[in-house]
């Protein structure tokens, strides 16, 4: 984590905002805050920002509507961590599909919020950055498929583009560069979320889910994702570069 590295809180409670934005001040951080979804906005417009903590519940413009809009096509990219008060897996799901990096439940300590935010940021810097211009644009093909490693387009055969989530594409990032191999649960959660599983975590599965979907392909009789029994997931299909003779 860099010193100027800046996080834009954006909770309806005011004692939650000033809490953790002193605690990251004081850990050297930038720390801006916003009650709800027009003051999130007014922030993101007149600076750059970092990193967005993202209550779930707000008043008028709940926070998932919020993230889907910072996810949608054409918005610049930042890493998005969602707060919660709720306690249902369901919730932190549906957070993660709609393009959340992480997710910190209700009430947390402002030493677990650094860590998330430590790992959130350096995760985005590690993976393929979808929004350098420098970096030329880079196609991986695998069945009738492509994926767009630099605008994070999924491709059919006919060029149709599928939309995919933020984590949907990092589950599929790290599948595509890891081909037949069996990666476990605990290690795609590591690797797409920073963070480990906990024994009720059904993250992964749930996303597993999500993107053979996207992808249809059936788990029984999977042509790219396989389930390995009391392991976890394996890449069955071959990767290339899009531009590879077949």
């Amino acid at each position: 984590m860099k010193p100027e590295d800046h996080v834009l809180i954006v909770d309806d409670d005011p004692g939650i905002r000033e809490l953790a934005a002193q605690y990251l001040r004081k850990q050297g951080m930038q720390v801006s805050v916003a009650a709800d979804g027009r003051q999130m906005r007014a922030v993101l417009d007149s600076r750059r920002i970092d990193l967005v903590v993202l209550d779930l519940m707000l008043p008028v413009t709940d926070g998932i509507a919020l993230c889907r809009d910072l996810r949608s096509p054409g918005a610049p990219f930042v890493p998005i961590i969602m707060l919660t008060a709720r306690t249902d897996e369901a919730d932190r799901i549906l957070g993660l599909e709609m393009g959340a990096d992480d997710y910190l439940t209700k009430p947390f300590a402002a030493r677990e919020l650094l860590a998330r935010i430590k790992s959130v940021l350096r995760r985005t810097r590690m993976l393929p950055p979808n929004m350098a211009s420098a970096e030329p644009a880079r196609e991986l093909r695998f069945g009738e498929w492509r994926l767009d490693t630099t605008s994070r387009h999924l491709l059919d055969a006919h060029g149709a583009m599928v939309a995919l989530t933020g984590a949907e594409y990092r589950l599929l990032r790290i599948l595509l560069q890891h081909p037949q191999r069996v990666l476990t649960r605990d290690q795609l959660l590591h690797l797409t979320q920073g963070r480990e599983a906990d024994v009720f975590d059904r993250s992964i599965d749930l996303l597993i889910s999500r993107l053979r979907q996207r992808l249809r392909d059936e788990a029984r009789e999977s042509r790219y994702i396989k389930t390995i029994r009391n392991e976890g997931y394996a890449f069955c299909a071959e990767v290339l570069p899009a531009d590879a003779r077949p």
